[in-house]
């Protein structure tokens, strides 16, 4: 018996390395790609003098809040606005996107599979594309440089996405829950209001964040459809921070870590919804 345990020992021993080894390599190259994230923090409380050291100093040693009160004094009123067309471009989206899924999901209408396509292909023209399209619209209907005109511009990107998610999960619905509210005398739209809608939770989440983190980190439509109004996102407030005071980066980088708080926490809180929204409908039964 004891003569047989070197044989068995050693291939626990190298599955053993191999993981270690796995998880070495996972954790070195979470650190690459995370560094910039630290690098960011780590300038946002540096003083402008340290920063221009050579070499520069890895940690805040004579850490200063200079950069967050710029933020709180100059960038808050972008934030807002961010704010503002994040939220309006997610009521959008869901607005439109939701029936759009649940028509193609269960109402089956006539030429469904070549609307999906064409909501796979609006999904691949690049956005500088369509921002010059919308120029033109825009300033045609009078809404170019306003809110309502970029939150419309935000959602052609999020609708084709949230159309295409809602659809997916909406066809895991059972048919009989269709059925049997059918029977009880509920239409299609009192179906979809009190029954699928709610079971479609993690879908809303998912379309949500990703709608909301679209439309707060936008920089192609933002500059073309309104870069003239007194009310602008934060992608703009930093591009013109950077342009009037590029000797002052540590307030550069406290406007940047003060504008991913937000799709920061918001990620952290909805990830479990996340994970479930997209993977449900993807593998059938």
């Amino acid at each position: 018996m004891t003569a047989s345990t070197p044989p068995a020992t050693a291939p626990r021993s190298r599955a053993r390395k191999r993981r270690g080894g796995k998880t070495a390599l996972g954790i070195a190259l979470t650190a690459v790609m995370l560094f910039p994230v630290y690098w960011m923090l780590n300038a946002s409380f540096t003083r402008d003098q340290d920063l221009r050291k050579t070499p520069p100093s890895f940690l805040p040693l004579h850490g200063t809040l200079e950069g967050y009160r710029a933020v709180i004094h100059q960038q808050l009123p972008y934030l807002g606005t961010s704010l503002v067309v994040g939220l309006a471009t997610v009521a959008l989206t869901l607005l439109l996107a939701a029936p759009a899924g649940y028509s193609l999901a269960k109402l089956r209408p006539r030429g469904a599979g070549a609307l999906t396509f064409v909501l796979l292909v609006a999904q691949m023209i690049p956005g500088i594309i369509m921002a010059m399209g919308f120029y033109a619209i825009l300033l045609t209907s009078h809404l170019i440089n306003t809110l309502p005109g970029l939150v419309v511009a935000d959602s052609t990107i999020a609708v084709p996405f949230g159309v295409l998610v809602f659809t997916a999960f909406m066809a895991g619905i059972p048919d009989e829950l269709m059925q049997a509210a059918k029977t009880d005398g509920a239409g299609p739209l009192r179906t979809f209001t009190a029954i699928v809608l709610p079971l479609s939770r993690n879908a809303v989440v998912t379309v949500s964040l990703f709608t909301f983190l679209w439309a707060w980190s936008d920089f192609i439509f933002a500059s073309t459809l309104d870069s003239g109004s007194g009310r602008q996102p934060i992608t703009l407030g930093i591009y013109h921070y950077i342009g009037n005071n590029n000797q002052q980066w540590n307030a550069i980088m406290a406007t940047a870590v003060v504008a991913s708080i937000p799709a920061t926490a918001l990620l952290i809180i909805a990830q479990r919804y996340v994970a479930a929204g997209i993977t449900t409908g993807a593998v059938k039964d």
